[in-house]
């Protein structure tokens, strides 16, 4: 039964729910710094360490935090959790942190991570929350990084920066720049959303 729930939780967080092909959450962030496929992983994973940490101490300190105050108490945890990651990503990663710039502190007021905090974290066990993070950071990161190595790719020929065609490949500019990521994005969800309806067609 825990095994069946736990492979819920993830099919959630990677199809079902996918906090950027399903839910459209967190498309500020996914727009803005898609510009690389390293940029996307940073951000990805950065998103997913919050999303868990923060979850995990909703889910202990659910039945001792008033409903009235909730939600700046959520607020809270989260900034804690996301200056932990910003100070970390300044002093191991500095290129990756310059790179990412205001988003990394942006991820306090991330709908994905706050929404988990409200919708499951304050409902529900430490361990089934931390599932929800794990599983929610996952997909959230994979969205990104799909969508981050299409425009990197094609707008520069490369992945985490290896060229992949060589000199004489002539890169689409329009690809890493805002453009490119609504056509991106558009582009991928409506493969996504394809491929889902023919999965629920198989599956009748």
């Amino acid at each position: 039964m825990k095994n069946n729930r736990v492979l819920t939780i993830f099919k959630n967080g990677l199809l079902d729910e996918n906090p950027i092909f399903r839910l459209m959450l967190g498309l500020c962030p996914t727009l803005a710094v898609t510009t690389s496929a390293a940029n996307g992983l940073g951000m990805g994973l950065a998103a997913t360490f919050v999303l868990v940490c923060s979850n995990i101490v909703v889910a202990l300190l659910r039945n001792f935090i008033p409903d009235k105050v909730r939600i700046p108490a959520f607020i809270v945890v989260i900034a804690t959790f996301v200056t932990i990651v910003q100070l970390l990503m300044e002093a191991f990663v500095p290129a990756l942190f310059e790179s990412l710039g205001l988003f990394i502190p942006l991820i306090v007021v991330n709908c994905i991570i706050l929404g988990r905090a409200e919708s499951f974290a304050s409902k529900n066990t430490v361990f089934y929350s931390m599932m929800d993070g794990i599983a929610m950071g996952l997909g959230f990161t994979v969205a990104l990084l799909m969508i981050a190595s299409v425009r990197e790719i094609l707008g520069n020929g490369t992945i985490f920066g290896l060229s992949l065609f060589g000199a004489s490949f002539k890169p689409v500019m329009m690809m890493i720049l805002s453009p490119g990521g609504f056509l991106t994005l558009g582009l991928l969800l409506a493969v996504v959303n394809k491929i889902s309806k023919k999965g629920a067609k198989a599956g009748k």
